[in-house]
């Protein structure tokens, strides 16, 4: 959907993101906390240099239960990091909860607003099946585990589209966090509710 690319856009003006992906290749990566207990699920997955991705990949792919185990091993560890990022951070009025999974892993109590990334189906497959080792058959299970985008944009409070130029994008995170800066969470879902971006602080 361009989640990456927006983070960006919110590290370049000052604002401190947490990357729940980076934080999981951290912990699955060479020495990582995580290790011994994916190995013990799913022995053979991890090696000198970590998980080994492609093993655990299909050791869960298409097994709901095998993905139930991992997930219980890899959320509490990556919200533990989450917690110590913004007490990192806790002189910064903003900081970004940077989530793939927000709404399937009920996670909304966590934050204070939610800003869904939005880019149009057709261009979403057409960057997910540009990753390597990416499949239609993958892609389709993925989406198959996720809430759908017109759900999200209803749940969402702020929705920044990434279907547009790069520069239209910046517009909407440097408005967004104009009116929040200047005018709080509440006022500015309101304006998001009345119009497709915040406006801009008088």
């Amino acid at each position: 959907m361009g989640k990456s690319t927006v983070a960006t856009m919110f590290r370049a003006v000052g604002v401190p993101v947490f990357d729940a992906d980076a934080a999981v290749h951290v912990l699955q990566g060479p020495g990582g906390v995580l290790l011994p207990a994916i190995e013990a699920a799913f022995p053979g997955t991890t090696g000198p240099r970590g998980v080994d991705r492609i093993a655990l990949g299909q050791a869960v792919f298409g097994d709901r239960v095998a993905l139930r185990r991992l997930e219980r091993i890899v959320h509490p560890a990556v919200g533990h990091a989450r917690q110590k990022f913004v007490q990192r951070h806790r002189a910064h009025r903003i900081v970004v909860d940077d989530v793939p999974l927000l709404f399937e892993t009920h996670g909304e109590h966590r934050v204070d607003a939610i800003v869904v990334v939005s880019a149009p189906a057709w261009m979403q497959r057409r960057r997910v099946l540009a990753r390597p080792g990416m499949t239609a058959a993958k892609f389709a299970s993925i989406l198959a585990r996720q809430v759908p985008d017109n759900a999200k944009r209803r749940g969402a409070d702020f929705v920044i589209p990434t279907g547009v130029t790069a520069a239209e994008t910046r517009r909407h995170v440097v408005d967004l966090l104009a009116c929040l800066r200047r005018h709080g969470v509440r006022y500015c879902a309101s304006c998001a509710r009345s119009s497709s971006t915040p406006k801009p602080p008088a």
